[in-house]
């Protein structure tokens, strides 16, 4: 199989994250009220979730929870009390609702401390062909 890097700022390319955040949505079930894509630089996108909080996931930091305060499609979410759920930038989707009990409950990986494992302005690292994993599943 070649490896395929999609051109930054095509509209591909926004919509790469978009296979991913759904599989994690599905993977949450009920405890999610909406989710949405975010703008760009960096990608990201919010899920709210039933009990007021928003989960946020973008391209340089992965998952955060923290209480929803404002945001909507397009626009980054604004949240208070955020927790990072560690496990890095795109943890598979299976991992994400045990790291958000963890962060709920403030143990395991999680952490006040925003990490950054990458720059959105580094376009072409291979973070889109990991990406592009997630966007084929959706296809298929």
């Amino acid at each position: 199989m070649a490896i395929r890097h999609v051109e930054p700022y095509t509209d591909e390319w926004l919509q790469q994250p978009v296979g991913y955040v759904e599989r994690v949505v599905d993977l949450l079930g009920a405890e999610v009220a909406d989710w949405w894509e975010g703008p760009c630089d960096p990608r990201d996108a919010t899920v709210k979730l039933a009990d007021g909080h928003a989960l946020v996931w973008d391209e340089e930091s992965g998952w955060r929870l923290g209480r929803f305060v404002s945001g909507g499609p397009g626009a980054h979410a604004e949240l208070t009390g955020v927790r990072y759920l560690g496990h890095g930038l795109l943890p598979r989707p299976e991992r994400v609702p045990t790291a958000l009990s963890d962060a709920r409950a403030g143990v395991g990986a999680s952490s006040a401390w925003r990490p950054c494992y990458r720059s959105h302005r580094n376009c072409r690292d291979g973070f889109d062909v990991a990406l592009d994993f997630y966007a084929r599943l959706i296809e298929a």
